[in-house]
């Protein structure tokens, strides 16, 4: 059995011929059969992952392949694969198959990666627990009790029990960070368009982005490079340079890091988080980087702000699920508008349905400036605020989460309380600048705590520096 460290390893292996890719994707399917009970994976693509398995072999043999040969990637069951079913963990989705493969897809396939199988997530991304898929839950492999976190559950799962090498989610408000804090894995979330979106099934246009889930910073680094850049099929997508974030982990370099007094200081956090994250600026301090407390007095305004914006962009881009284009329809409907009702009553789950109407709420005559006009001008203060605090410092700093991963059903009959678990990370994506969560030690009750490092728009190759120092 190959035990898997990093790819770069993994490549020095396969030239050497230590390892094969058929191997490769063989061993892993083998795995994900034996901890299926995970539900990790809503299917695997035995036969074209085999099928490029050996396509790749013989690229290695005549020192023509990519940079990602022989890497075993799973993708979010909401990025889109030519020819393959993709459902984003919904039954109004049952048994479509996708006409066209994503932007992130095509870079990777183009460097000689595999794509082993779609990860079960929370239905549409919505969710911080991954106890809202259609298909069941997603296990937790350090504590089967527990959550993985959520929405890319799945995808953090399968990096942290072995299943594949990496794996692709989606953030729209922490849904990258949270699970890999809750796995010990490291998450990245780049900066609102900096990779192309075209091919993500949408939940909130303006806060989503695609990133990668691994288990090195170096290896998020290198999927970061070979991904991000220009599309001309997502006008949202940045005009901007791609740095050379591999090579300029080796720079030793020193940050002014900020913290947020208001998260650190939180009564909500728990005492051990907040004791590893102290210990994480200590530990930068003695490295040599200036660590400074600063005052954010939006903290309160971050969780409604998000879920306003949020909701509404919901509302409006799942109005195209509808039981009449593709997907499921209602076996009982009769005419259109029953078609409508019956399709979307029964195809979407109930933490969907709850925020299509929370969105068509806020969206709705009389309550529009009330509510999503307000959130509008709430989102440029905190955007004002946080730039202003990085036009000082290099980074904020905060715990990924306030506590660990909590066991399944603790916080699922009050919405409330689910919706403030993301409360450090949908600054970022309110934001719109990247972040990143890598594991900061262990809790008494055996579960990794992350750390959150945000920085400045674009500058992911300081962001993965910092993180790779830590």
């Amino acid at each position: 059995m190959y035990t898997f460290t990093t790819i770069k390893n993994l490549q020095t292996d396969l030239t050497s011929g230590k390892v094969t890719c058929v191997q490769l994707v063989e061993e892993s399917i083998k795995t994900i059969e034996t901890k299926k009970h995970f539900n990790a994976f809503l299917e695997v693509f035995n036969e074209t992952a085999l099928a490029q398995a050996k396509l790749v072999d013989e690229k290695i043999a005549t020192k023509s392949a990519g940079k990602l040969a022989g890497v075993v990637i799973g993708l979010k069951d909401n990025i889109c694969y030519k020819g393959h079913k993709v459902s984003c963990s919904s039954k109004i989705l049952e048994g479509f198959e996708s006409l066209y493969s994503s932007t992130v897809v095509e870079r990777l396939l183009a460097e000689d990666a595999i794509i082993i199988g779609r990860l079960n997530c929370d239905e549409f991304a919505m969710g911080s627990s991954n106890e809202n898929s259609a298909f069941g839950k997603v296990l937790n492999p350090l504590n089967e009790k527990t959550v993985p976190g959520g929405s890319s559950g799945g995808s953090a799962v399968a990096v942290a029990a072995n299943l594949c090498h990496a794996t692709l989610g989606s953030d729209t408000g922490g849904s990258i960070r949270q699970p890999a804090s809750f796995t010990g894995t490291v998450g990245l979330k780049p900066t609102y368009g900096r990779i192309s979106r075209w091919g993500l099934i949408a939940y909130a246009s303006s806060f989503d982005q695609i990133g990668p889930i691994t288990k090195t910073v170096e290896d998020a680094a290198l999927l970061l490079e070979i991904m991000a850049g220009t599309d001309e099929y997502d006008t949202t997508s940045s005009q901007k340079a791609v740095g050379h974030y591999v090579t300029d982990l080796s720079e030793n370099k020193k940050y002014k890091v900020a913290y947020l007094k208001e998260c650190v200081e939180s009564n909500g956090l728990d005492p051990e988080v907040k004791k590893q994250t102290l210990a994480a600026l200590d530990k930068m301090k003695n490295n040599g980087h200036a660590i400074t407390a600063v005052d954010f007095p939006y903290l309160d305004f971050l969780v409604p702000t998000y879920y306003v914006l949020t909701t509404a962009e919901a509302s409006s881009n799942l109005s195209r699920f509808d039981g009449v284009h593709f997907g499921y329809r209602s076996p009982t409907a009769t005419d259109l508008e029953s078609t409508y009702k019956k399709s979307r009553s029964e195809g979407f789950g109930k933490e969907v349905k709850r925020r299509i109407m929370l969105g068509t709420f806020v969206l709705s005559a009389g309550y529009y400036d009330a509510y999503y006009s307000k959130a509008q001008k709430v989102r440029n203060k905190i955007r004002q605020k946080t730039r202003e605090i990085l036009s000082q410092h290099d980074f904020i700093v905060t715990p990924s989460t306030p506590g660990t991963a909590f066991e399944f059903g603790k916080n699922s009959e009050d919405p409330i309380k689910m919706y403030l678990e993301d409360i450090f990370t949908v600054q970022a994506n309110i934001v719109g600048c990247p972040a990143i969560s890598v594991p900061n030690g262990i809790h008494s009750n055996g579960l990794p705590i992350g750390l959150q490092i945000m920085g400045r728009d674009f500058e992911e190759g300081n962001l993965l520096n910092l993180a790779n120092q830590i």
